[in-house]
Formats: structure tokens, sequence, C-alpha cells
């Protein structure tokens, strides 16, 4: 089971899932703007994902090259298992009963759960 990652951390992860390996100077290329994080910030991001392993470091002359040792389905599957269990009880169904109740759903939504239930019956 992979370990909780912040919400910065996911950022990161994004974007080295997106495309890897990347140097901590081309990740903050892609969330500095958006983000207005600093160098810093994204190499303690980056050292943090490390620690957690990750994110896997390799060295290139004088810098680091990231990339991910975790893909991102396997992540979000695990991240989305936890938050069914510890909030509905492991079930999918009362999570899409209290979205439709909490008008979270709209009829596209609706429709793309019907497709997909019908996509695992066959």
């Amino acid at each position: 089971m992979v370990e909780r990652i912040s919400d910065a951390e996911h950022e990161i992860m994004e974007v080295l899932w997106k495309r890897s390996p990347l140097t901590a100077t081309e990740v903050a290329d892609q969330v500095v703007d958006q983000k207005g994080w600093s160098l810093q910030t994204v190499k303690t991001l980056l050292s943090r994902l490390a620690a957690k392993t990750v994110v896997g470091t390799q060295r290139d002359g004088r810098r680091f090259l990231y990339s991910p040792l975790v893909e991102r389905d396997h992540y979000l599957a695990g991240v989305s298992r936890k938050f069914v269990d510890r909030l509905f009880g492991g079930k999918i169904s009362p999570l899409v009963a209290h979205l439709a109740e909490a008008d979270e759903l709209s009829a596209e939504d609706i429709s793309e759960i019907e497709e997909l239930l019908r996509e695992l019956k066959s």
C-alpha cells in the first residue's frame, strides 16, 4: 500500500506521471506559475516523495532525475479504497447515494455510471 501523500505532493506526482524522468527545475517549470511555488519548495516536495519511496532519484552529473515509483492507477485505486472504507464502510452505493442526495451528480454523471455498470455486467 502506498503511503498517503499531501495535495501539494500529489501536484508534483501528476507532473511526473505525465513525463519522466525530470529534474527538479523541469518539475518546477510545470507548477511554479499555477501554484506560485519556488524551486526550493518543489525540491522539498520531491525530497518528501523520495523519502516515502513514491519517487525514485537518479544522479545525472550534478543534478538528480526524478521518476515515479508508483503507477498513477495503482495510487488512485489505493486512495479511493481507503476513502470508501473510512467514510462509507467499504461500500460504493452509500457514496453514490450521498452524492445524488447532495445534488453532486449531473445527468451526465449518472449516464456515465450507468454505462460503466452495463460494461461491468457484460
